[in-house]
């Protein structure tokens, strides 16, 4: 039993990393404005991260490969090879960096929902302990200490929705029926892509325990993913009683005026423990990505508690601390990001189904017919999302207003289907060669 909860807890990094301020932010929107039709949105995202997810750790388990290894192993050698090394960097690293100051700001603001203090201070202490924590050589103590931090968050975020009494018909409705009201296709899109995020791809498959065996790692990654996605279906919930435009101080009255101003503190905790602990796995994540990728050659150069690996998520932190003093997001940063978080997450997705339905690299472990059909459906919605991100980076660039029509939605949605069956019967015809 001991051993089970530890798995969770280590795994629990992972719904750390995905359950930031932004998604808290983009749940409590969705709440907000379409009630509870959109928690199928955060279904479909949990069940697609989760997908992800297995795979990547799967892939580090039975190949003793992570997931950055065997893509410097694909393209290390190849003439264009540095072009996909400086993508994924660049969409890892810049995303993080742009990212982390959000991070810094939302658990800054969890903390000044309760009591008005400095927020320059706060960015300081926060910044300074996300680095002490991340000084720990030991990757496995820093991802038990998130979990124990996810399990609050939980408690936190799921007490209050439940303690505001809401119609669990409309939920079980909203979660099983998929419905897009007009206007919702870019609430959708962001309810996913809060989700399913390229690094934690790099992240979870890069902390892989390889002595686990397959069955111990599903356990522990499927509850804590599961948790994490009970999580922001506890936000959209809470977010269903904002009256008026949202924002994180009507959301704090609102649960104020309606349960109590205790129910303030626990959604205020939840809103700190969402921030501080992305501030850490982003800055992580970077460094495990960076070490994966260039590790082949020089590994001691890029162990844990190397120089290098912690230069690159000593960067990522710094950078969010400085345009969190700054006071400001870093705009064009973030805008670059999801230009590039839209290329690489479809790209790292086809990758990773190439890779688990390889026979020579895993065996009889790698995707019966059933998981590719799982896994066929995620490709297609991180094309989707794919696409849209690089849409909105550049209509964001030109500082124009992105459509918000089901036409565009539609649209995107077709050309990546048509790219995922050109995927499938690749992978089928390699496959077929192979027998």
């Amino acid at each position: 039993m001991r051993k089970r909860l530890l798995n969770i807890l280590f795994w629990s990094i992972i719904s750390a990393a995905f359950i930031g301020p932004g998604t808290i932010a983009t749940a409590a929107q969705a709440g907000n404005s379409f009630q509870f039709e959109l928690l199928w949105a955060l279904v479909f995202s949990t069940f697609a991260c989760l997908v992800l997810q297995e795979a990547a750790a799967r892939l580090s388990i039975v190949s003793n490969r992570s997931l950055g290894q065997a893509i410097a192993d694909g393209f290390g050698d190849k003439k264009n090879g540095w072009m996909v090394y400086v993508l994924i960097i660049g969409a890892i690293v810049i995303g993080s960096a742009a990212y982390q100051t959000g991070n810094l700001l939302g658990a800054a603001e969890g903390i000044l929902i309760l009591h008005p203090i400095s927020q320059k201070i706060l960015i300081l202490i926060l910044g300074l302990s996300a680095g002490i924590v991340l000084f720990f050589p030991n990757i496995q103590i820093i991802a038990r200490t998130l979990g124990f931090l996810v399990f609050l968050m939980g408690f936190a975020f799921i007490t209050t929705a439940l303690l505001m009494k809401p119609d669990f018909g409309q939920i079980i409705s909203g979660s099983f029926i998929p419905k897009m009201p007009e206007g919702s296709a870019l609430l959708i899109l962001g309810l996913i892509g809060t989700t399913v995020v390229p690094y934690n791809l790099f992240l979870g498959s890069g902390i892989t325990d390889k002595t686990q065996t397959i069955k111990e790692m599903r356990f522990g990654i499927s509850v804590a993913i599961i948790l994490g996605g009970l999580i922001s279906m506890a936000v959209l919930v809470v977010g269903t009683r904002v009256i008026g435009e949202f924002s994180f101080q009507s959301l704090s009255q609102t649960l104020s005026s309606t349960i109590g101003s205790w129910a303030v503190w626990f959604f205020a905790f939840g809103l700190f423990a969402a921030g501080f602990s992305s501030s850490i796995t982003a800055p992580l994540a970077s460094a495990i990505t960076a070490r994966d990728l260039f590790s082949t050659k020089h590994p001691k150069k890029w162990a844990s508690n190397s120089l290098y690996f912690k230069l690159t998520w000593g960067m990522v932190l710094l950078i969010g601390i400085g345009f969190g003093l700054a006071g400001f997001k870093p705009i064009p940063a973030i805008i670059a990001a999801q230009a590039l978080n839209g290329l690489i997450l479809p790209l790292i997705s086809i990758f990773l189904w190439f890779a688990i339905n390889n026979k020579v690299l895993m065996g009889k472990n790698s995707n019966h017919l059933g998981q590719n059909l799982a896994f066929g459906i995620t490709v297609w919605v991180s094309l989707v999302l794919g696409f849209q991100n690089m849409v909105k980076a550049g209509f964001g660039f030109f500082k124009i207003g992105l459509p918000n029509t089901m036409g565009l939605f539609a649209g995107l949605a077709v050309f990546a289907l048509i790219i995922t069956l050109f995927v499938a019967l690749r992978i089928k015809k390699r496959n077929n060669h192979a027998q």
